[in-house]
């Protein structure tokens, strides 16, 4: 009998919120940039930082001594541009972290601002940063907002008013062709290749399903992407273009998936385009076009169809909200963030063990102080042990809290820094489920780092997700909290 293959490393995994069996997929559509294809974020996301600051010098501003900071900002956060922040919400749309600019705001400038305030995303004044190419606009505009506060920008001009010269330069650096352009000419400084990824989307061929390509990419760099990406890695002089059924750039996603839109064949290498009716053509690539003429000529719709996108809103929502497709997130982090929950598990056990010492200290502390309270106000039931001994044991037992706390402190502010100094895990705020990871829950029905990773799946997995769990639940052995639809966490007491 053979043996099974060894499963992928736990960051490698394939994490399920409702339960999903690829046997039951006829087509599979995948989104192109960080998703197919990988960048070096920083190398990719410092050189449109970059582009972004050039235009803004030659506008006169004084922003040549900036520089990318990595740190400040991670997908999933949410700029206010109405007072010019940087947050991180829960899943409730609650406030738990906030920058102004490049400062951090303390838990009372945050409760100030935001104590009345709950994040909609369907409100213009939130901002999102749905994907890795969001980290360079994020970042530049928090440093401006410095500048700004300081009378140096040229007026009259708002947080709002910033934000969007930021967003329109970086716009104008994609349809300028610049940053595409350096990316094509030396793919090896920002493409990072993953032989895997040809084996995984042949395998999912050969079990018959239809592979759909689906990229807001122009023709010209799609080509050269894809053939970067997966060319070297594919059997016998095989190429990137025998691999999909449907290859369709230029999508203006998420419009493809709400709207109708003109469909045009891509005739040459150049880009030359032809209008299109009637069914699509197999070894044709096609620009524009919508969903609702794919499923058309596919002859499928709703729950035959799985996207495969790394965008939230853009790849994952509209397709679930008005399509019914089936999803999948790829959140490259992701790795990153499984290794960090493991290297501090140790902590986390022993934080875990201390949390409830302090609860134990705690519940004894109220029953002391409703003792006193009764005796002073002379009703109820109350015990025989004498007042001054009371009082004792309610300073002993603050000492020993005080000190408690001493050594739970540094361990809860490792909990909230794991990942990212700053902001800690993508998928936490404090000790609840992040924004981004209610918008995972609600929106991807599986979530995973790359699409190599549905190699260790095989095309014919039954991917079952987790039982639910309410705050009722017993925890799991350890006492660690049993965390819902497989969404990684720390479990890390209160946090921030």
């Amino acid at each position: 009998m053979t043996a099974p293959p060894p499963g992928p490393p736990p960051e490698r995994g394939i994490f399920c919120n409702r339960t999903l069996n690829l046997r039951a997929i006829r087509a599979i559509g995948y989104d192109m940039d960080y998703t197919l294809v990988h960048y070096h974020v920083d190398a990719w996301e410092r050189r449109a930082y970059d582009s972004i600051r050039e235009q803004l010098v030659a506008q006169g501003w004084p922003v040549a001594h900036f520089s990318f900071d990595p740190a400040l900002a991670i997908r999933g956060l949410v700029i206010d541009t109405e007072q010019g922040n940087l947050l991180k919400a829960n899943r409730f749309g609650f406030v738990r972290k906030a920058f102004h600019g490049t400062r951090k705001l303390d838990h009372v400038a945050v409760r100030q601002a935001y104590a009345r305030t709950i994040v909609d995303l369907s409100e213009p004044r939130w901002v999102f940063l749905n994907t890795l190419f969001s980290l360079s606009e994020a970042c530049l505009f928090a440093q401006l907002v410095d500048v700004l506060d300081e009378g140096r920008l040229p007026g009259p001009m708002g947080y709002r008013d910033l934000y969007e010269q930021v967003r329109r330069h970086l716009d104008a650096a994609h349809m300028q062709g610049q940053l595409k352009a350096e990316i094509v000419a030396h793919p090896e400084r920002y493409v990072l290749q993953d032989e895997e990824t040809a084996l995984a989307l042949l395998d999912q061929r050969q079990a018959g399903k239809k592979l759909l390509l689906i990229t807001n990419s122009e023709w010209a760099y799609t080509r050269s992407m894809m053939r970067h990406a997966l060319d070297p890695f594919l059997p016998g002089g095989m190429t990137w273009r025998e691999l999909f059924d449907v290859v369709i750039v230029a999508a203006r996603k998420p419009e493809f998936f709400t709207t109708r839109s003109p469909l045009f064949e891509i005739v040459t290498d150049e880009g030359l385009l032809r209008p299109h009716l009637g069914p699509l053509k197999s070894g044709v690539p096609y620009f524009g076009g919508s969903a609702v003429e794919l499923e058309r000529s596919l002859g499928m719709s709703g729950d035959e169809i799985l996207y495969v996108g790394d965008h939230m809103f853009g790849d994952v929502h509209v397709t679930k909200n008005v399509l019914r497709w089936r999803t999948a997130l790829i959140l490259r982090e992701l790795e990153d963030e499984v290794r960090a929950i493991a290297s501090f598990r140790a902590t986390e056990v022993r934080l875990a063990e201390l949390m409830r010492e302090k609860e134990a200290l705690e519940a004894e502390t109220w029953q002391v102080r409703l003792e006193l309270q009764r005796r002073r106000a002379d009703y109820g039931p109350r015990s025989e042990t004498p007042e001054t001994e009371l009082h004792a044991r309610a300073v002993e037992l603050r000492a020993k809290l005080e000190a408690l706390d001493a050594k739970l402190a540094p361990m809860a502010r490792a909990a909230t820094e794991l990942s990212n100094p700053n902001w800690g895990l993508l998928t936490r705020a404090g000790n609840d489920k992040s924004h981004l990871a209610r918008q995972m829950e609600r929106y991807a029905d599986i979530y995973t780092s790359r699409v190599s990773n549905f190699l260790f799946a095989t095309p014919f997995v039954y991917l079952r997700s987790p039982r639910g769990s309410l705050p009722h639940d017993p925890s799991m052995p350890g006492g660690t909290p049993v965390f819902t639809s497989g969404t990684p966490g720390t479990g890390a007491l209160d946090g921030d």
